[in-house]
């Protein structure tokens, strides 16, 4: 162990900065999802929330972002049971999991941007939600959760 506080402490006992430092970036959990009304499989399409910087990968409002979407998901360690839809590199469902982080995670870089030149964000891949109709999300899926070491 390398002694560092993710390895340390649980999800529960991180502080504020220390649970937010866990995101790295990706944006996946920010762009449309589609549920399969049939199966509830949850599909991800390249198509971001409004308030998702497409560029960054960063919330353009992080502080108002609920009461802008309504249906935004104020992430917690309590709810991460109930949000299968989350990134399979996404280093709070990777912890909660009992999984490492990636290595090109940020707090393994100690880059910012590593997420991004790893090649394992959405940064110039997705359109502005309100370029697309929401009909034609379905032409939109795609497979975000093809990572690279």
């Amino acid at each position: 162990m390398s002694g560092a506080f993710w390895e340390q402490k649980t999800l529960a006992e991180m502080t504020t900065e220390e649970w937010e430092s866990l995101c790295d970036g990706c944006g996946k959990c920010c762009v449309i999802k589609l549920e399969d009304i049939d199966t509830g499989q949850i599909h991800y399409t390249d198509v971001g929330c409004t308030l998702l910087d497409g560029e960054t990968c960063r919330c353009r409002d992080y502080t108002r972002r609920k009461s802008i979407v309504s249906d935004c998901v104020i992430l917690t360690p309590s709810t991460l049971d109930q949000l299968p839809w989350m990134p399979l590199t996404c280093a709070y469902r990777l912890l909660h999991e009992g999984k490492p982080l990636p290595r090109w995670h940020p707090l393994i870089t100690g880059q910012a941007d590593s997420t991004i030149t790893s090649g394992n964000a959405v940064a110039g891949k997705i359109f502005r939600e309100e370029n697309i109709a929401d009909d034609d999300y379905p032409y939109h899926i795609v497979d975000w959760n093809n990572a690279t070491e």
